[in-house]
């Protein structure tokens, strides 16, 4: 059987409920293979393993890197899609990463990666105004975040190293690594993500926090020291994991 031309791989950290809605979407498909990176036991995930036998499973400590990067290591399609478990994706997704396939096969120094355009899941205002600023940081400052569906090529994502072990902002940092090797694409088609965070912590808060932290990071500022910036976002702890990264599927930034 020949490899699937996609992996989707999708780190999970007790979000049982909106990772079974995904699951629902990405039904089995000969063309694209799913693997779900968990971050420690969970009986609800461990039912939802048992109800899709046809999805590839990998435990280990949490931490959004270093889960992703275990799915990576099980996956066997020639593009890894790494999506939250709290996105919806939009109809043709997989003509879209099809396509620009063939463009990298056609074109010398082709795409490297890419991601899709934002869509957050409520009628305010506030979140078609994000979505336009999100727009335009990533056509302007070349910076997508997980939760857009960041795809690259799996052998340049391995010739990388994979995401590099750090509390926040992995995600634009293997981004900025990608952009060194060829360029980005941002594909028309849309990734419905959750408004939970921004509901929870207020639209104008973490907005602007999201902002003050980007902002931080293209000056220079350490992961290490950014990572002092989110406690207030931290869940309730009586459904925290105790570990040094168990808060890291909560630090997304949009």
């Amino acid at each position: 059987m020949s490899a699937p031309l996609v992996s989707v791989v999708i780190p999970v950290l007790r979000d049982a409920v909106p990772l079974a809605m995904l699951l629902a979407q990405l039904q089995p498909d000969d063309r694209f293979e799913v693997v779900v990176a968990s971050g420690g036991a969970d009986l609800a995930l461990d039912q939802i393993r048992q109800s899709w036998p046809s999805v590839l499973w990998t435990q280990g400590p949490p931490g959004r890197g270093r889960q992703m990067n275990a799915g990576a290591a099980r996956a066997t399609g020639r593009w890894l899609l790494f999506l939250h478990a709290d996105v919806r994706l939009g109809e043709g997704w997989f003509d879209e990463i099809s396509r620009v396939d063939g463009d990298h096969r056609d074109t010398v120094g082709g795409v490297v990666g890419g991601c899709f355009r934002l869509e957050i899941d409520s009628p305010r205002w506030q979140a078609r105004l994000i979505e336009r600023g999100v727009q335009w940081r990533v056509r302007w400052l070349g910076f997508a975040y997980g939760d857009q569906g960041l795809f690259v090529r799996r052998d340049l994502f391995q010739a990388l190293g994979g995401y590099r072990q750090m509390p926040v902002m992995e995600d634009a940092d293997l981004v900025r690594r990608l952009r060194y090797h060829g360029p980005l694409r941002r594909l028309v088609v849309g990734i419905s993500v959750s408004a939970r965070r921004w509901e929870r912590d207020g639209w104008t808060r973490r907005t602007v926090s999201n902002l003050r932290i980007l902002a931080l990071y293209l000056a220079g500022r350490s992961p290490d020291r950014l990572v002092a910036l989110y406690p207030t976002w931290q869940e309730p702890t009586s459904t925290v994991v105790k570990s040094e990264q168990s808060t890291d599927l909560s630090r997304d930034i949009p």
